[in-house]
């Protein structure tokens, strides 16, 4: 399942998610998104689990949490609509 993280500390890399996101079951991938311009942390990224039930509680549980003095948003990432917001 496919995580997204919003309202996150500039200051987060995508280990510490990783980290974060461990105590509730096994992390295939972290990444935090970047400006392509300047490379600093737009503020949210995404998180995949491979386990359901481990990404549905972690989604629960995380919502709504205190990290590095903000309040992050956790929930099901949506699917990508092609052609959405794609520059040519």
């Amino acid at each position: 399942m496919n995580i997204f993280i919003g309202n996150l500390p500039y200051s987060v890399k995508a280990s510490d998610l990783k980290g974060f996101f461990e105590e509730y079951g096994e992390v295939e991938s972290a990444k935090i998104i970047t400006d392509k311009e300047t490379g600093r942390s737009k503020g949210f990224g995404f998180i995949e689990m491979s386990d359901e039930a481990a990404a549905k509680k972690s989604i629960e549980e995380l919502n709504g949490a205190e990290l590095e003095g903000r309040t992050i948003v956790v929930n099901q990432a949506k699917e990508r609509q092609a052609g959405f917001n794609s520059r040519r």
